[in-house]
């Protein structure tokens, strides 16, 4: 399970959405880089909006695992392809899932500017059900 950082001005849950499925690039984190090579087909993916948003707005699932960005020289850097699963019912805010214990160790609350972040099926679930209220 991860959890997916985007600008929406540039590439938003509802371009997501639209397209059905989706080439996901741009990371040039090496940790990030490496999250997402370990990203494996039918990984479960929250989508997080960045900038003025700061909220998990839906989910993904990975249907292509990692392979070359065919917009980079070099093949250091790699991309994975997400399709759309479903908006969360209302957007969880950072200002939550910085309250909830569940997600006090996680590297979305740690790191703040890593753009690819595991999550564990404990975090998973608090999102989802902070979602659903």
């Amino acid at each position: 399970m991860w959890l997916l950082k985007t600008e929406p001005t540039e590439y938003s849950y509802d371009d997501l959405e639209r397209e059905k499925r989706g080439r996901w690039d741009g990371v040039r984190n090496p940790v990030a880089l490496r999250n997402l090579r370990a990203m494996k087909r039918g990984d479960r993916v929250l989508v997080y909006h960045t900038g003025a948003e700061r909220a998990v707005v839906g989910t993904a699932e990975v249907v292509a695992e990692a392979y070359p960005d065919p917009k980079a020289k070099g093949g250091t850097l790699v991309v994975v392809d997400i399709a759309a699963r479903g908006r969360l019912g209302r957007p969880v805010t950072l200002a939550e899932i910085k309250a909830m214990a569940e997600l006090a160790q996680s590297p979305l609350v740690r790191q703040g500017r890593l753009s690819v972040v595991p999550i564990t099926p404990a975090q998973w679930k608090a999102v989802e059900a902070q979602g659903r209220k």
